[in-house]
């Protein structure tokens, strides 16, 4: 690691921890201008592939299921750190269960899974466009199981 003071070489590690998922901080002094700074390290992966449903294979992209689930809870009572939190725990499933490529099935059912028990507005919002509802007979189907009955 060179120092980004003075160019040289040699440093040394003074404190490492996880900073995120996936990221380690390290704080390292150089050697020869006694200077500190901070480093982040992110561990390098191989690039990740969503196979779509018509068998198209596209890159991997977090921001887009940030997307989907911001837009399925506008204006609902989900917090951004709620949508975070929904967004890690899928994205660790992913890299858990699947090396090189994942079906896009795979990522839509688990969102659906999930913001079913955060929000059922929400998760009938994103089923809508997921599973591509044509009526309202579609609604009802996806709403049915989820209504109660007080006999």
């Amino acid at each position: 690691m060179m120092c980004p003071f003075c160019r040289d070489g040699e440093t040394k590690v003074i404190d490492s921890r996880l900073s995120q998922p996936f990221s380690v901080r390290r704080r390292r002094e150089c050697l020869a201008c006694g200077k500190r700074y901070t480093t982040y390290e992110k561990i390098e992966e191989s690039p990740l592939k969503v196979i779509k449903k018509d068998g198209a294979r596209v890159p991997f992209d977090r921001m887009k299921m940030v997307t989907g689930i911001e837009t399925a809870c506008y204006k609902r009572p989900v917090s951004p750190d709620q949508i975070e939190s929904i967004v890690a725990q899928i994205e660790a499933e992913i890299y858990e269960n699947f090396d090189r490529e994942v079906p896009s099935r795979f990522i839509g059912e688990r969102v659906s899974t999930v913001l079913k028990d955060v929000d059922q507005v929400a998760f009938v919002r994103f089923a809508s466009v997921y599973r591509n509802f044509t009526d309202a007979n579609d609604f009802v189907t996806e709403i049915q199981p989820m209504l109660r009955t007080d006999d």
